[in-house]
């Protein structure tokens, strides 16, 4: 290369080379401000990206998971099969069950007499989509609303299935979702955690939920989940202890993060720096916390929209109000837990009560955050972790049938977040027992949600005991028929 050449390109003078490192300088303050974590040392990096940093662009910037844990039945609230009311009573047809694996309820019965709902449907919206009487109010939003109703999965029972839902794997100790989305992408405001836990329970049979449901498994304990009660203390021991004042509180911390640095620096377990993390972030919630829980200051119009409950401290009303301040307020992921929906008996009275309870702060949430501009950035998803049997149950009785677990196919519903508003995706067959067209897994439901929140969930991984793991474990593919 020429050497006049060269030398004219190392020529720069002090006004260019201070122009060049102010524009550096600038890129990195950017850098900074829009991913916090973006220098930060220890375990900040998914997939040889800084925490905090989509793979894309997202069309979702948090999620709002409304999980209806206990199963609700398909065939009583967005699957319309006015076939099974012509068969009412007649025993499912053996080419239709093609000997399908039976829950031990199930197993030992002689027949499997199909039952048709009880409750009425219409078509409503522009997309004409099939609701239940028992959804009034989310009829009249159906218009945001993407059904997916050919979601399935291998697991029939509870435990196994709910696991599978939240984690992507059915056994236990597997990061949940929300978990995933704290590792890959941190959260918007430093004063509260990036995954929030709210639980509530209806007047319907209900399955329990525990702690694993919302782990950070293998990954860092700052990616679990942090439960809020709906005590005095929405936080449990995020208070000063009695006689001690927010300055002493401040200076204790600080000591302590001496100390507990001394430790890392002696034995370099990335856990102590993660518990510095975590009381850093205990002391900043004392102030944000209470000021989001307080639901007593929401104007008229808002506890109008969502029901009186939602003055009532751990109701599902309450929790859709909470869930939206805290998504507004930049949490990741809010995952909502409604027990109650297991009906293997008396389905038409249990049922009844719980879509009542749900009904009209579901739809109300969607609207709240429309109004406020913020659905299109935040995918909301509602649903539980497997269908219903179109048999029935027990007894046939028209008022008292139950329906037991059904994993071949089911509905969930998604809005906002840059999924389709108005379509339905997905269609069973005639009796609503088999998937007819466009068969949704639970690993491609995860791929998709990750995939709208700017993540590819094949590059979403993490190192454990040798092998990388991910929430779509070795499967999973985008659902682009859902996406906007």
């Amino acid at each position: 290369m020429d050497k006049e050449f060269l030398e004219n390109r190392l020529n720069v003078n002090r006004r260019q080379f201070l122009g060049k490192l102010s524009l550096g300088i600038g890129s990195v303050a950017l850098g900074s401000l829009m991913v916090p974590d973006l220098f930060s040392k220890g375990d900040s990096m998914a997939a040889g990206l800084p925490l905090g940093l989509p793979h894309f662009a997202p069309k979702a910037k948090r999620v709002i998971y409304l999980f209806q844990n206990g199963a609700p039945s398909q065939l009583e609230s967005f699957d319309f099969k006015p076939k099974l009311r012509e068969m009412h009573g007649q025993d499912l047809p053996e080419s239709v069950r093609q000997g399908q694996r039976l829950t031990g309820m199930t197993s030992g019965q002689d027949r499997f007499p199909l039952v048709g709902s009880k409750f009425d449907f219409q078509q409503y919206g522009n997309s004409g989509a099939w609701v239940s009487e028992l959804f009034p109010h989310t009829a009249k939003v159906v218009d945001d609303i993407c059904f997916i109703k050919t979601m399935h999965t291998e697991a029939i029972n509870h435990d196994p299935a709910l696991t599978f839902m939240q984690t992507g794997a059915q056994q236990g100790n597997r990061p949940s979702m929300g978990a995933w989305m704290s590792y890959g992408l941190g959260s918007e405001n430093q004063n509260l955690p990036s995954f929030c836990v709210l639980l509530s329970r209806g007047p319907g049979n209900g399955q329990g939920v525990y702690s694993k449901l919302w782990t950070n498994g293998f990954l860092d304990s700052i990616h679990q989940g942090v439960q809020f009660s709906n005590s005095e203390d929405p936080v449990l021991y995020l208070g000063n202890p009695a006689g001690r004042d927010k300055a002493s509180r401040r200076r204790m911390l600080d000591k302590l993060s001496e100390l507990n640095s001394q430790n890392y620096a002696s034995f370099g377990d990335p856990e102590i720096n993660t518990k510095i993390k975590q009381y850093e972030m205990a002391y900043r919630m004392q102030t944000a916390v209470p000021e989001l829980t307080d639901l007593s200051q929401e104007p008229e119009h808002i506890v109008r929209m969502y029901g009186p409950d939602c003055l009532a401290p751990g109701s599902y009303a309450a929790n859709c109000l909470l869930a939206r301040k805290l998504s507004e307020a930049g949490v990741r992921f809010v995952q909502l837990y409604h027990q109650g929906w297991d009906q293997h008996g008396n389905l038409v009275g249990e049922m009844a009560q719980q879509a009542q309870e749900v009904d009209r702060p579901t739809a109300a949430l969607l609207t709240d955050l429309k109004q406020r501009g913020l659905l299109d950035e935040t995918l909301v998803i509602w649903g539980g972790e497997f269908g219903r049997t179109n048999y029935c149950q027990g007894n046939l009785g028209k008022d008292n049938y139950g329906r037991d677990h059904h994993p071949r196919c089911y509905t969930i519903w998604m809005a906002g977040g840059g999924v389709k508003p108005g379509i339905t995706y997905g269609q069973t067959d005639e009796f609503g027992y088999n998937i007819v067209e466009n068969p949704v897994h639970v690993n491609d439901f995860h791929a998709t949600i990750l995939h709208l929140m700017g993540l590819d969930h094949e590059k979403l991984t993490y190192k454990h005991l040798g092998r990388r793991y991910r929430l779509t474990d070795v499967a999973g593919k985008v659902v682009k028929g859902v996406i906007a």
